[in-house]
């Protein structure tokens, strides 16, 4: 596999966030602190982009989680918003995230983001 001529890969980046109500409002507002916390842990602009899919749990209803994105200025870039699974046990008010991105980082380097009660998802991860 060959990378850009910068010595950029294309990279996933994975990320979670949770809401403590379903007002829209407050899902922009988490869903841009997610995104902001995930260019800023990985050196990421617009320009890395190639596209980012939110998933969001069947009990959010209020907003897409691609509106923060549009809204916080993220405008040529594919977003897709999608159920999630409905799995017994699984965290309430959970927004996720995939970035597809090039980057010059390794996989090792990258920086998966999991805020407020997502970050129960990947304790192995550090804060």
């Amino acid at each position: 596999m060959s990378g850009a001529p910068d010595g950029s890969r294309v990279r996933a980046l994975r990320g979670a966030t949770t809401l403590e109500v379903d007002e829209r409002d407050h899902l922009i507002e988490r869903t841009q602190e997610l995104i902001e916390a995930m260019f800023e842990r990985n050196a990421l602009a617009e320009d890395d982009l190639i596209s980012i899919v939110f998933t969001a749990t069947g009990d959010l209803h209020s907003a897409f989680p691609a509106e923060a994105a549009r809204e916080a200025g993220i405008t040529h870039v594919p977003l897709l918003c999608a159920r999630e699974l409905d799995i017994d046990g699984s965290i309430p008010r959970c927004v996720r995230l995939l970035v597809h991105a090039y980057t010059p980082r390794s996989v090792a380097d990258l920086r998966h983001v999991y805020l407020h009660g997502a970050s129960q998802l990947r304790t192995d991860l550090p804060e």
